[in-house]
């Protein structure tokens, strides 16, 4: 499990040494036997590898796939919760990107299905949330949307885009 997903990291990664590298481990939305779904198993994964290459491994935190393994994003308690949880196992700080996408699953589901931003399960006051957190907002944010017609990609820039900028009717939380 654990153990051997960190040793088949470090002997993928054996002889790679650059000045700067950081490795990202993505959480997953634990489909299947899928591991890295919880926080604490991705921070055990690099605790294991860390020793053993030449470089930093830090994390790319996934919107959905948070949402499917259970941590509740969309709400204002959810995310703070869920912002706790990622502090005290994979500390913040290691935190490098997020992966920005809506969910087609529900909470708690295990299924990874990504949705146009807001379209989903996470939602727009969600998004609103996560994109205006303190802890999250300097961090770069990468989509990472269905691209099902043209467009698409420019509607959800625009998108986050409107979700970051303040109006008087929004509330400051």
């Amino acid at each position: 499990g654990i153990r051997r997903a960190a040793r088949s990291l470090a002997e993928a990664a054996r002889g790679l040494a650059a000045d700067g590298l950081i490795l990202l481990l993505e959480n997953t939305a634990g489909q299947g036997s899928a591991l890295g779904g919880r926080f604490e198993e991705l921070a055990e994964i690099r605790r294991l590898a860390q020793g053993e290459v030449e470089f930093e491994i830090g994390y790319c935190l996934d919107t959905a796939h948070c949402l499917a393994v259970g941590y509740d994003v969309a709400t204002a308690t959810g995310l703070r919760r869920t912002l706790q949880a990622a502090e005290t196992a994979l500390g913040l700080d290691r935190v490098c990107v997020i992966h920005a996408n809506d969910s087609k699953a529900p909470l708690g589901s295990r299924v990874d299905r990504h949705e146009h931003i807001g379209a989903g399960h996470i939602g727009e006051e969600g998004f609103r949330r996560i994109l205006r957190s303190r802890k999250l907002r300097a961090k770069p944010f990468i989509l990472e949307t269905p691209v099902e017609e043209e467009g698409d990609d420019r509607r959800n820039v625009e998108k986050l885009k409107q979700l970051c900028r303040r109006s008087p009717t929004t509330t400051r939380r």
